[in-house]
């Protein structure tokens, strides 16, 4: 990790804390996920699912994983880096957003979300800050509760933020589908016009 000098902490959940930082050798700004349980071997990492979708999954609207680095016993995800997340947009502007706007960000999620899927994987947290914005440019991010989609049940009942979460999963059904990601994605096109949750409630 010598070859990264960490700039500012972006944000901290409840798996890892992610951070800005420099790359020494390329000068390049990366973001870097720090991953808070311990790695005692090597082969451990190999078994996270958040890896193993990562790797697999390669689209312009999907986050790029660099490379994974396990040093002390600790392990580090190298992310490209992203100016802001969509729920900072939403948060700090003035005015809704434009019809073409909106289109465009929707547009962008669903291709995402289609390569997704077809590969075999569910995402099961999309919400606003999960997903990264680079001015016009959206990817989705933290893939730390995605499944394959070939995995069998039964699935967790808590899973994504419950603003988000389809009726399926709020009725603690184990035996949910993909289908789950695109009721998130049909609530952030409704907060992206009104820019506020559609079904807020309480978390």
């Amino acid at each position: 990790m010598e070859r990264y000098k960490i700039l500012e902490e972006l944000g901290d959940g409840t798996c890892g804390s992610v951070y800005k930082a420099w790359d020494k050798q390329t000068g390049e700004i990366v973001a870097v996920k720090k991953l808070k349980r311990k790695f005692y071997f090597w082969q451990e990492h190999t078994k996270l699912r958040e890896l193993r979708a990562l790797r697999k999954l390669n689209h312009p609207n999907i986050i790029k994983l660099n490379e994974v680095v396990r040093e002390n016993n600790e392990l580090f995800f190298i992310f490209e880096y992203m100016d802001c997340n969509l729920y900072q947009l939403m948060r700090d502007r003035q005015s809704s957003f434009s019809e073409e706007e909106i289109r465009n960000f929707m547009s962008q999620l669903l291709h995402g979300l289609n390569h997704m899927h077809r590969d075999g994987y569910f995402h099961r947290d999309l919400k606003p800050e999960n997903l990264l914005v680079t001015n016009d440019l959206l990817k989705i991010a933290d893939f730390g509760l995605a499944r394959e989609v070939s995995s069998m049940g039964p699935y967790t009942e808590y899973v994504s933020t419950r603003w988000y979460r389809a009726p399926e999963v709020l009725l603690q059904s184990s035996s949910y589908t993909p289908a789950v990601d695109m009721w998130a994605a049909g609530a952030i096109l409704a907060e992206l016009f009104t820019l506020s949750p559609i079904f807020p409630g309480k978390r």
